[in-house]
């Protein structure tokens, strides 16, 4: 089933989040989706129905819209895929109060998947935001 997983996974990050094609959510999400630990997202410990889900992707790539991730490694264990990525977007629309900058912004993270059925069913998630947030203010990461 890991093998299964991990090619999901490759694909749930290219369609989803890098192309932003909302119309595949339910190819790739469970019916529920729950995000166990992710400080600084807005869903932080929420459980999310494909439309949440669907919601939150539109809502998270809104002022990223060219986002793209690039997994750098990816290691799977029964129900559960880890992946390191880089991500990169260019900031062309509203990230809270930050008005768009235009800037092209970088940054890493780690995300443990969890699998139901082959299909995403939550994650646990560590990201460098604080870069983010320099790199907007022109500061040094």
């Amino acid at each position: 089933m890991a093998p299964n997983n991990k090619s999901a996974l490759t694909n749930l990050l290219r369609d989803l989040w890098s192309e932003g094609k909302v119309e595949m959510v339910e190819t790739y999400i469970a019916e529920n989706y729950t995000i166990r630990h992710d400080p600084g997202d807005p869903w932080h410990g929420q459980t999310l129905d494909r439309e949440g889900y669907r919601n939150r992707l539109l809502a998270s790539r809104e002022p990223f819209p060219d986002q793209k991730f690039q997994v750098v490694e990816m290691v799977a264990e029964g129900d559960k895929v880890a992946v390191s990525w880089m991500w990169e977007g260019t900031h062309k629309g509203n990230l809270g109060d930050i008005p768009a900058t235009g800037k092209v912004i970088k940054m890493s993270g780690l995300t443990i998947y969890s699998f139901e059925g082959g299909k995403a069913s939550g994650h646990w998630q560590i990201i460098d935001r604080l870069s983010v947030y320099r790199q907007l203010a022109g500061q040094p990461e």
